[in-house]
């Protein structure tokens, strides 16, 4: 199991996910294809000519999927009772096909759970950049981490 359980984190832990992923014009369309998402920014490059990006840019709940998805491996696979939320999701710069993105998580908040014995709740910041450094996206997520058993 790659996730750590609830006694493993701790306030100010910080994970430089090794995972990264180069988005193609492939992902994009198909992402916003399966979602119902017609909005001409992700699809019509011709549109997208007159706008102030010149191009298609990347689906944001695409990247906001990649950045919650790549950092799981070593946060939360296995570990995990369930995803509570995702707060102040913000996306400061687009991304762009050929564009590949690398995350960091920080652990920012933690508590035992009050209803759930053995459980605990993990607040991160997820942080997502591009292939020159530059912020992309931001989120905070919390969820529900499993303790270490006892047995």
């Amino acid at each position: 199991m790659a996730g750590l359980w609830f006694e493993e984190f701790h306030v100010g832990q910080v994970f430089k996910h090794a995972m990264r992923r180069t988005i193609t014009e492939g992902d994009n369309t198909w992402f916003s294809a399966i979602t119902h998402n017609p909005a001409a920014l992700h699809l019509d490059e011709e549109y997208c000519k007159g706008t102030e990006f010149g191009t298609r840019i990347v689906n944001s709940a695409f990247t906001l999927g990649l950045m919650v998805g790549i950092s799981v491996g070593d946060t939360t696979l296995g570990t995990t009772v369930a995803n509570l939320g995702w707060d102040e999701v913000r996306f400061p710069k687009p991304l762009f096909h050929g564009d590949t993105i690398r995350v960091e998580t920080e652990v920012i908040a933690l508590r035992p759970s009050k209803s759930r014995a053995g459980q605990g709740i993990v607040e991160f910041l997820h942080r997502a950049y591009n292939q020159h450094g530059e912020l992309v996206a931001h989120c905070r997520r919390s969820g529900l981490m499993l303790g270490r058993p006892t047995t």
